[in-house]
């Protein structure tokens, strides 16, 4: 099993033409006694957004944990051609509504990696700050209690906390669950204005208007790699029938 993080030279070619940012070779990883994922071989392109997409259980998140970091792989390949880790952004419900955080306060934890949670912001830290706050228009939040918000809004708190970190991958689980359609629209218009600002986006989504948004996607089934490439050729209604019929 390795993990290989590139800092130098050219990307390796992805799909179609464009380069990759992440490489996973015959790659496998789960749980304790329960494996998720099975010899898994894709790549997702660089500054573009990827959909993950399949059934409840296909292994969508926990792929996402393994590009994150925080699920180590049990065999194959995992390649990064990028300089920094990458931000992880989880559902929404993974944060607890009772944490007596403000929005600001949530948006500067971006910043612990680079300073710690117990060393005082820099200048240049509270700027990153406003900026990702501006970015994600919830300047006028600040001082608002994180539990406080609309879905659509803690949802842009949490993105905005990920662009703090100031990483050149974004990683999120289901980021428009739980939204009404006008804050899904403004969630898929941001992925795509970040992809062309020089992030590379990967989400998991249920939402077959957001993955078909995408530049790419990633079609899971039972932890195996069941489609790959362009949304309009890859989500047609016979290939999504077969992903969703039970084994």
């Amino acid at each position: 099993m390795k993990i290989m993080f590139k800092k130098s030279g050219l990307p390796s070619p992805a799909p179609e033409g464009t380069a990759s940012r992440i490489r996973l070779t015959e790659l496998s990883a789960g749980y304790a006694g329960r494996p998720v994922l099975h010899q898994l071989t894709l790549e997702i392109p660089a500054l573009a957004t990827t959909a993950l997409i399949g059934p409840n259980g296909s292994g969508k998140s926990t792929l996402l944990g393994v590009l994150a970091g925080v699920i180590r792989p049990t065999s194959g390949e995992l390649r990064h051609d990028g300089n920094r880790p990458p931000t992880f952004v989880p559902q929404r419900g993974a944060i607890g509504d009772t944490l007596p955080l403000t929005v600001r306060q949530t948006v500067e934890m971006g910043r612990w990696g680079e300073r710690g949670p117990w060393r005082r912001l820099t200048r240049r830290d509270r700027a990153t700050v406003d900026t990702a706050m501006e970015r994600l228009d919830i300047t006028d939040l600040a001082a608002r209690q994180l539990g406080e918000l609309s879905g659509g809004q803690r949802q842009r708190a949490l993105i905005a906390q990920g662009l703090a970190q100031e990483s050149d991958l974004l990683l999120l689980d289901e980021p428009t669950t739980g939204l009404d359609p006008e804050a899904r629209e403004r969630t898929a218009a941001l992925l795509a204005e970040l992809a062309a600002d020089g992030v590379t986006v990967v989400h998991a989504t249920h939402d077959l208007d957001a993955a078909r948004s995408a530049d790419s996607c990633l079609l899971l089934r039972e932890g195996r790699l069941a489609g790959q490439g362009n949304p309009e050729r890859l989500l047609t209604p016979s290939t999504l029938t077969q992903t969703w019929q039970p084994a």
